[in-house]
């Protein structure tokens, strides 16, 4: 109800400032996945093809100092948030921790409430099910794969990997589309604008491609071609002036994931095509990003660290505005700015005011309009690690105009290891982070530790609860058949490991009172054997007695309101818990 009011309040703002009769520009965000600052020609990259990026780059304002943070769920949800994820209940990217929470309110719902059609093609990754998909978060049209990527374990059985053909869930429904991942989430883009521009709606278009996101088996083959005959190796790169690259590399990895990034760069070329087709160019905002350093140690402009990394190579990305209605020149900046900054900007530049206490970011529009301009300095606070929780001074960095105060105590240790070790670095003379000057400057490291731990306790209390994740709810009229995959599987012990069976149970809330009809997909052949489905203190059992994988419960009536369902069996070598589960409503 909350959210609904407050909606509701923001679209009668919209009403009177409408009322002004300024245009309202047409807005694309792509953000691509795990493909870091190096991997660019625009950026210094020698061998990679990436000409109409480089062509969108000399015509944009380029933010030089663009942040993002060390994973993609929290990315995620501070730029459709404007918030810290730690706001959002996102704390890491499985095992429920990238479930949003429900009552956020995303850039995409307040562009809808002021006449914008939106679109989401491509990567999610803030939760599979309702309340939690992005058609229950402002997206009018949504065609996405599920989890954190395809490949996954959240993935459709019967497409299980698949980049080429592949099943994605549009509008809500799984459905298979012929052709290659990133070329179908474009093609898909591009009919919603051509609809939207024949409906003469301004439309917002989120593109948040999964590519060049493993697994790497299945790429583009003419592009593979092409990389087959050059030398990938690290020497044929520039010459870091930070941290050195290894002197070998993975090569075939390289060309997958080259020839992953130059498909992306095509389809960006043929969306610039569609917009000078329909007439829409000048008013028609595109912004380029990516949601954090590369997948792999690779060139990376001399900046130290990789995806996973609080260092500069980590959480630095290419950001490139291009509206030719304000400036067709190329233009950067060296203004600090994060994706916390973006859905307030967006809001700005679409006339569109901004909300009072919403948001955690700024509108970083006067510098888009004028690189010269100055914002008002301040700190911006990065933090993710693997674990249910965060913990102070675990694996963060805190971010000014010239200073940064770091822990790197490592993404996947869950647990703080003492004694912290705090580096403090000059980023105006030592932008590849090489020489620590903690114990140098005492005074500046104690104010930034002092804001960060400001920060790290408001963003705590945001909410009663807040960093457990939402409840899945089953049984809803929103959503009539829901799918638990392991992405949402809460494991029982922090000890577990994704490498292995993970133990743990799904959280989820019941609406319903009628029976359902539930399917336990199983991870292996185990014909004969006994496979229990739990919730709560309940527990159905079932023989599996086919080679396909999976058994079938015809009438299972849940206990309505919060509950925990899991389900087990035996392969005669070790007790499984199942892949997914499928809750259909009768």
């Amino acid at each position: 109800m909350l959210k609904t009011s407050l909606l509701l309040g923001l679209a009668l703002i919209g009403l009177d400032n409408a009322a002004v009769g300024q245009t309202q520009p047409n807005v694309i965000l792509i953000m691509t996945d795990d493909q870091g600052i190096g991997d660019f020609g625009c950026t210094g990259n020698p061998l990679i093809e990436t000409p109409n990026i480089d062509a969108m780059s000399r015509r944009s304002l380029r933010m030089e100092r663009f942040y993002v943070s060390p994973v993609c769920a929290p990315t995620r949800a501070c730029l459709l948030t404007g918030r810290y994820n730690y706001r959002t209940r996102v704390v890491d990217t499985f095992q429920g921790r990238a479930m949003m929470e429900p009552s956020e309110i995303t850039v995409a719902e307040i562009m809808q409430e002021h006449g914008y059609a939106t679109g989401i093609f491509g990567k999610w990754h803030l939760g599979d099910n309702f309340p939690l998909r992005p058609m229950d978060q402002g997206f009018q049209r949504s065609v996405v794969h599920r989890g954190g990527g395809i490949g996954q374990s959240s993935d459709p059985i019967e497409a299980a990997g698949k980049y080429t053909d592949p099943i994605l869930i549009d509008d809500g429904f799984p459905r298979p589309f012929k052709g290659y991942c990133t070329n179908v989430y474009y093609r898909c883009a591009s009919q919603f604008i051509r609809k939207c521009v024949q409906n003469q709606k301004p439309f917002f278009v989120y593109l948040p491609d999964n590519c060049p996101h493993g697994p790497f088996g299945d790429t583009p083959q003419g592009w593979m071609k092409y990389y087959k005959g050059i030398n990938l190796e690290n020497d044929q790169f520039p010459a870091s002036q930070g941290e050195p690259l290894p002197k070998r590399t993975d090569t075939l990895k390289r060309r997958q994931i080259f020839s992953m990034i130059s498909n992306i760069d095509q389809n960006i070329g043929k969306l610039y095509e569609l917009l000078d087709q329909l007439g829409i160019r000048e008013n028609t905002i595109v912004v380029f990003m990516t949601d954090n350093g590369p997948n792999g140690n690779r060139y990376r402009c001399s900046l130290r660290g990789r995806k996973t990394s609080v260092y500069e190579g980590g959480i630095r990305t290419l950001f490139l505005w291009d509206w030719p209605a304000i400036d067709p020149t190329a233009r950067s900046s060296s203004a600090v700015a994060a994706h916390i900054d973006l859905a307030p900007t967006l809001l700005q530049a679409c006339n569109i005011p901004i909300p009072k206490n919403l948001f955690d970011g700024r509108s970083f529009l006067p510098v888009l309009k004028n690189s010269t301009s100055k914002l008002p300095d301040r700190t911006l606070f990065i933090q993710t690690h693997r674990g249910n929780t965060p913990q102070k001074f675990h694996h963060f960095a805190a971010i000014g105009p010239r200073w940064k105060l770091v822990n790197h105590s490592g993404f996947n240790q869950e647990t703080l290891q003492s004694p912290v070790n705090f580096e403090l670095f000059d980023l105006h003379n030592d932008p590849y982070e090489m020489r620590n000057m903690v114990s140098q400057h005492t005074d500046i490291a104690n104010q930034l530790r002092a804001e960060y731990e400001a920060w790290f306790a408001d963003v705590g209390k945001t909410r009663i609860d807040n960093y457990q994740p939402p409840l899945i709810k089953i049984g809803a009229l929103q959503e009539p058949s829901t799918l638990l995959s392991r992405q949402d599987l809460r494991q029982s012990s922090e000890s577990d490991k994704p490498s292995k069976v993970p133990k743990g149970t799904w959280r989820v809330d019941n609406l319903s009172a009628k029976p359902f009809r539930v399917t336990i997909h199983l991870v292996n052949d185990a014909v004969g054997t006994e496979v229990a489905l739990h919730a709560g203190n309940q527990v159905w059992i079932q023989k599996h007695t086919s080679d396909d994988r999976k058994v079938t419960f015809e009438e299972v009536q849940f206990p309505v309101g919060p509950l925990k369902i899991w389900a087990t069996y035996s392969d005669n070598q070790t007790n499984n818990i199942a892949f997914q589960i499928a809750i259909e409503t009768r």
